[in-house]
């Protein structure tokens, strides 16, 4: 079947799940600006309306001492490092207390695998910051640290997890997904475990109804096949999670690897190097077919922090629903040589409406919130905001 066939049957109106090797297709032969159509089409019936969200949150790294060593990653040290750190509670709070004063809803904190720390700390630190913090989601950590924590504690990462949720964690993300292909996988970060690993991880947080997304970083020099295969392997996880009763991955999102600063950028340079990164129309192309492969999962978001915000507006046309979030505070990107890695809400505002679409805020579970438009944001011909 061609590219065109493949499209045109995405228009009708239940139309067939796309195959592995559909996709694939779409990769190598499909015209970028019929499949952003296609896309935005499929985009306006699992999420119909004319809002896109954003949230506002912060990014807490709370430390960079790092055992695993991804290659990819310029942001870790080694636990001895002389700027290896772990931030304290207090530390760690008052950066709470400046997303609480601007309105923000969640705290996405996350930070390396880091062999000094006990099961108790995470465990304190998350029931402090509940309590002082309460209408804050704790959204922390992710499959790898998770996998951390339970090896130096001698217990199992479901044992870790129920006593994370217990102690009022609300969410694992789907950090550390990069690419769920273990040849490619296990290239860049050896010590990081199978892809089978970081799917049981999410499937048991996913048991215990914490809040999950998942995510996907291109441009290791994968095939078009492997970024399919990395998508079929979350496709069928969420339909395992939806048969099982549970909410699965609320989102994908998917971004480049920057490589400036960082080993593997190093190791491909000169007469050896290979094709790496990802450019503006790949990614676009990655956001679109995103879309139309998942048909089980809702909100596909765009990457501001990677890609800038001219790109990620064009991705509100090539099926993302949603503009990501302010982050107010992010370490690992920047580390790796992105310019741009925080976005007030006036800004995400602006790229929403001038793609066409009127802003929304919601919370880490996609609830929609009470949403000011800012004064000076221009309005163009948005319609009314639809009800909470």
């Amino acid at each position: 079947m061609s590219a065109d066939d493949i499209l045109q049957a995405q228009l009708e109106d239940n139309p067939p799940r796309i195959s592995v090797e559909e996709a694939i297709v779409l990769y190598e032969n499909a015209n970028l600006s019929d499949l952003m159509h296609v896309a935005s089409v499929r985009r306006s019936i699992i999420v119909p309306g004319n809002e896109v969200t954003y949230l506002v949150d912060r990014n807490i790294n709370y430390t960079n001492a790092c055992t695993i060593n991804c290659q990819f990653c310029s942001f870790y040290r080694p636990p001895e490092h002389p700027e290896a750190y772990t931030q304290t509670f207090d530390e760690i709070s008052s950066r709470v207390s400046e997303l609480e004063e601007i309105g923000g809803s969640r705290i996405l904190m996350q930070g390396g695998v880091n062999p000094d720390l006990q099961l108790s700390w995470y465990t304190e630190l998350i029931s402090k910051l509940n309590q002082k913090h309460p209408k804050i989601h704790l959204d922390c950590f992710s499959p790898i640290e998770i996998e951390g924590i339970a090896e130096v504690c001698g217990i199992s990462t479901s044992q870790v997890l129920r006593k994370l949720k217990d102690s009022g964690m609300h969410g694992l993300p789907g950090g550390g997904a990069e690419m769920l292909v273990d040849d490619v996988r296990l290239d860049i970060s050896p010590k990081k475990g199978s892809s089978g690993n970081w799917i049981r991880v999410m499937r048991e947080a996913q048991d215990l109804d914490l809040i999950t997304s998942a995510t996907n970083v291109i441009g290791f020099g994968e095939t078009y096949s492997d970024r399919v295969m990395h998508m079929n392997l979350i496709r069928k996880a969420q339909d395992e999670a939806i048969n099982s009763g549970n909410m699965g991955f609320t989102s994908f999102i998917s971004w480049p690897v920057q490589l400036q600063n960082n080993v593997f950028g190093a190791r491909n340079k000169g007469a050896n190097r290979i094709e790496l990164g990802a450019s503006s129309s790949e990614y676009l192309r990655h956001v679109a077919i995103s879309r139309i492969f998942f048909d089980n999962i809702s909100h596909i978001q765009a990457s501001w922090p990677t890609m800038g915000m001219e790109v990620a507006q064009l991705a509100l046309s090539a099926g993302a629903d949603d503009a990501g979030s302010t982050m107010m505070e992010e370490n690992v990107v920047s580390a790796s040589g992105t310019n741009k890695t925080m976005a007030t809400e006036k800004e995400l505002q602006r790229i929403i409406l001038r793609s066409g679409y009127r802003p929304r805020k919601r919370d880490s579970e996609y609830n929609l919130l009470n949403t000011e438009l800012l004064d000076d944001t221009p309005l163009y011909s948005i319609p009314p905001l639809q009800g909470n």
